[in-house]
This record gives C-alpha cells, sequence and structure tokens, in this order.
C-alpha cells in the first residue's frame, strides 16, 4: 500500500489542487486520501471539484463513505455527478438511496431516469443489477470502415471498447467482434465475415455467480447480457467480476463459519450488529451439542470403570472435527469454482474413503504407540483409542466431503456446510463410536 500521508497534508492545504493530485494518483487512492479528511477539509475540497471528478470519487467510494460525503455536495453537484458515472455504478449508488432522495435525484435526471429505474428493476445479485448499458454495437452488413467510424465516434461513452457487438435492428445479439480484428480488417470487408456468431452470453435474470463462473472459464473481459429474445440488454465487464467476486468470498467466508452475511466493513460495524449476526447461530450450535452431553452421560457408568478413557476424548473430538474440515473445505472449494459437480458424488465418495483410510491409520499407529510410551495406559485402552481413531476420521472425512454436495443437490450453498456445523455432527459420532467400540471391546 503507498503512504499517502504526504498527500493528505499537501490537500487539506490546497483543496484547490485536487484536479491536479488526480493527475499524479490513480482515483482509487485519491479517493482514501478524501474519505480521510474532515467534513470541513472535505467540503471546502469538494467545493473545488467538478462534477466529472466527484464521478470517479463516487466509483471507488463504498456505500457507507458515499453517504458520509453526499451530503456536503449541492443537489447540482450531486446531480451533475451522477449523470458523469457509469450506469451500473449509478444504478447501484441511486438504489441505496431512502425512497424521497432516490425520487429527487431520478427527477433531476431528466432523460437517465428511465435507464436508472429500468436498472434498479433487476435484482441486486442478477446479471441485470451488476450490468451496464453503455456498449458498442454495429451491423452486420456494415463494411470496417463505416463500423471503425461508429466505434471512434461512440467509443467515448462506452463502458469498455475491447468489444464490439453485432445486432440486427431489433438489437437482438448476431455475434462479436474485438477491437483488434475490427483496426486489422481489409478495408470494405463485411461486419459479418470477420464477427465471430454464436457469443457466449448470460440472461439478465442469472446469478451473478455464473456470470463470475463464465469469466473464469472462458477468460473473458466482458460479457453481454441478453433477454428472453436474445437482444443485447447490456454488459457485464471485468471489474464488476472482481467486486462480484469479493462479495461472494467474503459471503462463503461468513456462511462457513456460521455467521449471518453481512457487506459493511467491519470497522464500521456497530458491536450490536456483529453480536445480533453471531448469536443466532452460536445458540444453534451450542444446543446441537446437546447431543454430545447427552452421549456422554448415556455412558457415565463405563467412565466410572475406565477412567483413563476420559482422557482420549478431547483428541478423539479434535481430530474429528479438523478431519471433517478439511474434507469440506476442499469440496466447497471446487464446488465454488465448477471443478466437482452434483455427479460427482460418487467419486467424492470414494476419493475421500481412500484419504481417510491412509490418514486413519497412520494416526491410529502414531497414537498407539503414544497411549502405551507416554500415557503408560493398557494396550486394550491404546487399541480402542486407535481403532476409534481410524472410524473417527473415515466417519469424519465421508461427512465432511459429502454434505457440501448435497447441500448443492439440495440447492442450498454448500458453504453452510463448513466447519461448526461438520464439527457438531462429527463430534458427536466420534463419541458415539468411542463409548460402542470400549463397551464391546473392554467388556463393560
Amino acid at each position: 500500500m503507498p503512504d499517502l500521508s504526504h498527500w493528505k497534508q499537501y490537500l487539506s492545504s490546497s483543496p484547490k489542487d485536487v484536479h491536479r493530485l488526480l493527475q499524479h494518483l490513480p482515483p482509487a487512492d485519491v479517493a482514501e486520501i478524501l474519505a480521510s479528511l474532515s467534513n470541513d477539509q472535505l467540503r471546502a475540497v469538494l467545493e473545488e471539484m467538478g462534477g466529472q471528478d466527484v464521478a470517479l470519487m463516487l466509483e471507488e467510494w463504498d456505500a457507507p463513505t458515499s453517504w458520509r460525503i453526499i451530503p456536503l455536495l449541492t443537489q447540482e453537484k450531486l446531480t451533475a455527478a451522477i449523470q458523469a458515472m457509469p450506469s451500473d455504478d449509478r444504478a447501484d449508488l441511486i438504489g441505496t438511496m431512502p425512497e424521497a432522495t432516490r425520487e429527487s435525484v431520478l427527477s433531476a435526471l431528466a432523460a437517465d431516469a428511465a435507464e436508472v429505474r429500468e436498472l434498479l428493476a433487476y435484482a441486486a445479485e442478477t446479471s441485470g443489477g451488476i450490468m451496464a448499458t453503455e456498449f458498442l454495437t454495429v451491423r452486420p452488413e456494415w463494411t470496417s470502415e463505416e463500423a471503425l467510424a461508429i466505434v471512434r465516434r461512440d467509443a467515448q461513452e462506452a463502458e469498455t471498447a475491447y468489444y464490439v457487438y453485432v445486432t440486427d435492428a431489433e438489437q437482438r445479439l448476431l455475434g462479436v467482434l474485438s477491437l483488434r480484428e475490427l483496426v486489422l480488417a481489409a478495408p470494405g470487408v463485411k461486419v459479418a465475415a470477420i464477427m465471430k456468431p454464436h457469443p457466449i452470453t448470460v440472461h439478465e435474470d442469472d446469478h451473478q455467480e455464473l456470470v463470475a463462473d463464465l469469466f473464469r472459464r472462458y477468460h473473458l473481459f466482458a460479457l453481454p447480457v441478453v433477454d428472453d429474445k436474445g437482444r443485447i440488454k447490456g454488459i457485464v465487464t471485468a471489474d464488476d467480476v472482481l467486486d462480484v467476486l469479493d462479495e461472494e468470498a467474503t459471503e462463503d467466508m461468513q456462511k462457513m463459519s456460521w455467521m449471518t452475511p453481512s457487506e459493511a466493513p467491519y470497522l464500521e460495524t456497530s458491536a450490536f450488529t456483529l453480536a445480533k449476526q453471531r448469536i443466532p447461530w452460536l445458540l444453534i450450535l451450542m444446543l446441537s451439542a446437546t447431543f454430545t452431553g447427552q452421549i456422554i452421560k448415556r455412558y457415565e457408568d463405563l467412565l466410572a470403570h475406565f477412567v483413563v478413557l476420559t482422557i482420549f476424548i478431547p483428541m478423539l473430538m479434535d481430530t474429528a472435527g479438523n478431519a471433517g474440515s478439511q474434507s469440506s473445505t476442499l469440496i466447497i472449494r471446487g464446488l465454488a469454482l465448477g471443478e466437482i459437480g452434483i455427479s460427482d458424488w460418487f467419486r467424492v465418495l470414494r476419493r475421500e474413503l481412500m484419504v481417510s483410510a491412509i490418514v486413519g491409520f497412520t494416526l491410529a499407529i502414531t497414537n498407539f504407540l503414544r497411549v502405551i510410551l507416554l500415557e503408560r495406559a493398557p494396550v486394550s485402552v491404546a487399541f480402542v483409542v486407535s481403532l476409534t481413531l481410524v472410524a473417527t476420521v473415515i466417519l469424519a472425512k465421508m461427512v465432511g466431503g459429502t454434505l457440501p454436495v448435497l447441500a448443492k443437490r439440495l440447492r442450498l450453498d454448500p458453504a453452510i456446510m463448513a466447519g461448526p456445523l461438520i464439527t457438531t455432527i462429527v463430534d458427536a459420532l466420534a463419541l458415539f463410536v468411542y463409548f460402542l467400540l470400549s463397551t464391546r471391546l473392554l467388556g463393560i
């Protein structure tokens, strides 16, 4: 991370030079500097900024920062900045506004209001909700020179100029060609002759995870979004997908820790809100541990006769939880990246069985020697504990490997089948197997 403290001091003393600062630093760094200023300092800087520069900052700031700064702007400057923003960023910002403020801004946008309302109609996590409506289109019957002239005219307003989309009179998507292909095309050649037909597309109502998967699979820079009739409605660009991947990764991490997903930054979230996100799931996990307690209670007599068995309960439960979490983490990642599908359930089961057998017997042999040499326990106890270890690791890895696939089959997020839940399940299984083998093999 660059040291921006010098620039912060410079801007605080020279608010009129913000445009010059933008020429020296990337917009993301300038946005960070501005966000760190006090409201009084920031107000002085904003008064000197044009609508285009404010638009650049609004694209970089997150929602909480934007809403700290927006009240410092005049209505005219805010409207000018929003008009200068790309359509997708503009819709995202307006979508977070209170209803009264939103309607006031939309009224000021005049001709652009209809486009914003159309984008706001899409669910936030769909391809339509993250697409931009500024893109380059040409007709198949045009020559390369005619198409290039249109591109030169409209490129400044487009979200990206990497791809040019070929459409008919009703905006149905017919093909795509890169700007490089268009520039290098022979003079007079028709667009239809150089375009690639049947381009990869995504439907306007598809979830953003599918969009991210397509970008990852086909190494795209932009992806056209179409409606039921095949008409192009917008494009999703790589920078939008980076935001999606960040959101999805954050959400999955929170779900894997059994927390209510939240996009708010940690340091800007109140302690009460953080606690509210965690309490319900911790209560569920705590109450589900009742099964573990009931298993121990049922075998009180066994523990009374072989007190030494109690020593190994934490080790068995920890090993079970860790083994299950290892498998679930790998499988969840595989499902997220498309490396594993629902049809691979049996292959996952077979592979986890092989892995767990190798791991289980390795741990069991090591544990058998440890129990005899260090714990000085009887050979019978060492055998029971080690045999339980093998069974526990096998069960834990089977459960951890197959539950995420089952969740995917049931159209649930596989991330919920992670650490805490897997640990709770396999802890109970480990204790049950331990006490069952102890009862059978130790003669109690």
